[in-house]
């Protein structure tokens, strides 16, 4: 019973040890993407005068989303897989960039980028930098739908929305069977 006893122990020190260690690597992954992000965003604007410029690889850090509510600044990278979320906020690549008047989307894990995001609220800002100018959005709604669900990621063309998404429940541990999307809008409108 003695070494049943101490093999669940070294067990348990295993699955703590693991997860510190992944909380170190994406701290350290999403420390290194902001440095990133807060120099491509303060190159001299002549560098890239809008998003059609921008050349993009599927992980490159392409801008910085400041949520005003948190006083937090989150890098901003290209692609929605573990690796790029690992590093911060995804961008769905199949959607637009700021000032391409159409569906932006940007997904980040509940526990790590999006911590909190249960506080937000509508009027709640969202500030998007990127090398070729800053936007400013206001939530306006918010909806759970289930994990699967598709249809938040569409046209909204002509108009430009900023669509974020997150794992939901919250509090829930392992993968999270729906997903928490807010909505903003340019704060010009």
């Amino acid at each position: 019973m003695k070494i049943f006893a101490n093999i669940v122990i070294l067990v348990g020190l295993a699955f703590i040890a693991y997860s510190g260690y992944s909380i170190f690597e994406n701290h350290t992954k999403q420390n290194e993407s902001i440095v990133q992000a807060n120099e491509l965003v303060s190159k001299p604007a002549s560098s890239v005068k809008n998003a059609e410029e921008m050349v993009i690889d599927q992980g490159d850090v392409i801008g910085i989303l400041y949520i005003p509510r948190f006083d937090k600044e989150l890098p901003i990278v290209s692609g929605t897989d573990e690796d790029d979320l690992s590093k911060g906020v995804g961008h769905y690549t199949s959607t637009v960039l700021p000032g391409q008047n159409d569906q932006i989307l940007l997904s980040g894990h509940r526990d790590t980028v999006f911590r909190g995001f249960g506080e937000l609220e509508n009027g709640d800002e969202f500030v998007i930098k990127m090398p070729y100018g800053t936007y400013t959005y206001v939530m306006y709604d918010s909806k759970v739908v289930d994990a699967d669900d598709r249809t938040v990621i569409g046209s909204t063309a002509p108009d430009e929305i900023l669509v974020l998404s997150t794992c939901y429940p919250f509090n829930f541990v392992g993968s999270a069977p729906d997903r928490f999307v807010a909505y903003a809008k340019p704060k010009d409108l």
